[in-house]
């Protein structure tokens, strides 16, 4: 089995930075596809940006240019640097992986299930 493992939330004001992070563990098998999802109070879980394993990304409109997705093949880590945080940006943050490639897909559309692991959720809360 996969576990995926977020941390790095918290509180910042507008314009703040966070960096969140996600660890990857289990046996004989990593994602070739992770992303990073928020779902905020009364909202539906949106993507936020997702990496492939060959590099290719892939990022909403709304996080474009702020929220870069790195990730750390050796340490098995993902993460979301996010930078020029807004209100619209507090959120439950979670943290997802699938088995194949999925850039080019609609992996945005959580209601599509492109992605079958998910990790706990961290919160992100900028206040204004």
């Amino acid at each position: 089995q996969v576990q995926l493992v977020e941390s790095g939330g918290g509180s910042v004001q507008t314009g703040g930075s966070l960096t969140l992070s996600c660890a990857e563990s289990g046996n004989f098998y990593r994602s070739n596809c992770m992303a990073w999802f928020r779902q905020a109070p009364g909202k539906e879980r949106e993507g936020v940006a997702a990496i492939d394993s060959d590099g290719s990304t892939s990022y909403a409109d709304s996080v474009k240019g702020r929220f870069p997705i790195p990730k750390d093949n050796a340490k098995n880590t993902l993460y979301l640097q996010m930078n020029s945080l807004k209100p619209k940006d507090t959120a439950m943050y979670y943290c997802a992986g699938a088995p194949f490639q999925a850039v080019g897909s609609e992996w945005h559309n959580f209601e599509k299930g492109v992605f079958g692991y998910w990790g706990q959720g961290t919160q992100v809360t900028v206040s204004s």
